[in-house]
């Protein structure tokens, strides 16, 4: 299988194309087709020399992944559904908001984390996506908005489809490297944010990289018994390992980091969880938000949403105590709107599919 040449940074696709005896220039040429006039094909690239193109075509592919379901809600999100070159499937998301359009992107096939209520976990981890397949939902959003003929761009991304992006860091880093590059999709770093469910360690090399991509942490629960019932990776990274690793960050950038709190009925949704909540952060509420995500119900799962006056008084807790939150707006609530669902329904039915089969055979 060839790799993508999404997976390159621009740096890296220069050096190698100077490795293989082509003029430093025509990095700059390629790129510009990749994503300014986001060709699918390289023999589209004119003003490219015919020897280069044919050392791309002998060595890289455009197009790795294809569209196998897409759902449209009224709210205008779209989820797709996209078979990688092994079969596998992975979702990605595209959202409407008043401050424009935001993407948000898978990193790996399944995940191991194992969060008691995500849908994203119901199937293991297979394999981490590479560079590329990552940069190339970005890419298949993008193509899917210009057929629209609107003059409509991709202006935000979140890490925070199937899988741990800091569990897949170095592939994670390249794809932030080529999605930011002025030189082409030109997405700022600021508009760009990567969720951790909490791998302490890749916290500290994060903020060692220098670069102003927002970080939220999904936390769940605001004390360790709690947040190892629904969360295992508390096992391995309790409140008392990730805190420190969080205050390191904060100090090194002086960027404010969101907490995903996901509202859970008669779990984790009580007064004294948002008091506890409150207690937790305070020191470092300066530089602090909350976003509290209603849950969206998966089959199998035992819990259910949070009541309305459940999640206003949990809300109202944390603004009393001085913490700045805010209520998710939820969007594609008429299509499977809970990350990894639309993956994993699709699976089942396969599997489905090739059992009936072979009884019938």
């Amino acid at each position: 299988m060839k790799r993508s040449i999404y997976g390159l940074t621009f740096e890296q696709l220069t050096n190698w194309l100077i490795d293989h005896g082509e003029k430093k220039f025509h990095s700059k040429q390629v790129w510009d087709w990749l994503y300014q006039k986001r060709v699918t094909d390289f023999s589209q690239m004119k003003n490219v020399n015919q020897s280069c193109i044919d050392l791309l075509q002998q060595h890289f592919t455009i197009e790795t992944l294809s569209e196998e379901i897409k759902q449209e809600s009224k709210d205008g999100t779209v989820k797709f559904l996209f078979k990688l070159h092994d079969g596998n499937v992975i979702e990605t998301v595209l959202m409407r908001f008043n401050y424009g359009l935001s993407v948000c992107v898978t990193t790996q096939v399944g995940c191991n984390i194992g969060c008691s209520f995500c849908a994203s976990g119901i199937l293991r981890k297979n394999r981490d996506l590479t560079s590329g397949e990552i940069v190339e939902q970005i890419m298949q959003v993008q193509q899917h908005l210009d057929s629209q003929g609107k003059d409509e761009r991709v202006s935000h991304i979140v890490v925070m489809g199937i899988g741990e992006p800091f569990d897949n860091y170095e592939n994670l880093i390249d794809f932030l490297k080529v999605v930011n590059d002025k030189k082409g999709l030109s997405i700022g770093a600021r508009h760009i944010t990567v969720s951790t469910s909490g791998i302490a360690p890749k916290m500290y090399e994060f903020a060692d990289e220098g670069i102003q991509i927002n970080l939220a942490l999904s936390i769940h629960a605001p004390n360790n018994e709690l947040r190892t019932k629904i969360m295992k990776i508390n096992r391995a990274y309790p409140l008392e390992k990730l805190m420190p690793a969080i205050d390191y960050y904060l100090e090194k950038t002086n960027r404010r980091i969101t907490f995903e709190y996901i509202l859970l009925k008669d779990v984790n949704d009580h007064k004294k969880e948002a008091e506890q909540l409150a207690d937790l952060l305070k020191d470092k509420r300066h530089l602090s938000y909350v976003n509290l995500i209603p849950y969206n119900p998966v089959a199998d799962h035992p819990y259910e949403r949070s009541e309305k006056e459940a999640i206003l008084t949990f809300y109202q807790t944390l603004m009393d105590r001085g913490i700045k939150c805010g209520v998710r707006t939820e969007h594609g609530t008429d299509i499977d709107a809970a990350c990894g669902q639309l993956r994993s329904k699709q699976i089942e039915k396969e599997k489905a599919r090739k059992k009936k089969k072979i009884q019938t055979n």
